[in-house]
């Protein structure tokens, strides 16, 4: 039986898990906020500089170098600024899993405790019933392992291809630049 001592704790240890939570998930917000202010500032401040040099050309042909120098270094900084609005989402992702992953293990081991404590007081010849309720207790848990498992191999592939198409078109804007 949980007695009111177990109940309050198991809620006080929810409400600072919750907590803990919304911590997180304020500094992400900061982060990604701090990130936009820097990069509008950086965008506010390039446009300047590049109306004034625009101001400053004298024919055609100094007017499309111009533009094209403007071409390469725009996306490599829209490609770092997904990089890094990515490492910043992912970076919280990771937080909030490792703490989901916690609470999950130490739910499993207190219900796993009721399970046995059950078991220790189960009339005389319930031991088949109490055998199935374990079994069926490791299968759940095994199938929230392959599940965690699963889900950690497809944001790893997700990963990997946000860094393989970032790279790709960085690498696609470097020609186009050139030519121009």
């Amino acid at each position: 039986m949980l007695t009111v001592e177990q109940v309050m704790a198991s809620q006080k240890a929810s409400v600072d898990t919750l907590l803990g939570l919304t911590s997180k998930a304020f500094e992400s917000v900061e982060k990604i906020v701090e990130l936009n202010l820097t990069a509008s500032k950086a965008a506010l401040t390039e446009s300047g500089e590049h109306a004034k040099a625009i101001f400053s050309v004298k024919d055609a042909q100094e007017l499309m170098a111009l533009q094209s120098g403007l071409l390469q270094p725009l996306a490599e900084k829209t490609a770092a600024y997904n990089r890094h609005l990515y490492d910043i989402a992912s970076g919280s992702s990771a937080e909030l899993s490792t703490t989901f992953e916690g609470q999950a293990a130490d739910a499993q081991k207190k219900f796993m405790g009721l399970v046995d404590s059950a078991a220790k007081n189960a009339p005389a010849g319930s031991e088949s019933a109490v055998a199935v309720m374990k079994s069926a207790v490791a299968a759940a848990n095994n199938a929230l392992e392959s599940v965690q498992k699963a889900v950690k191999q497809a944001t790893d592939a997700a990963e990997a291809n946000f860094k393989a198409v970032a790279a790709t078109a960085a690498d696609a804007a470097k020609p186009v630049a050139k030519k121009r």
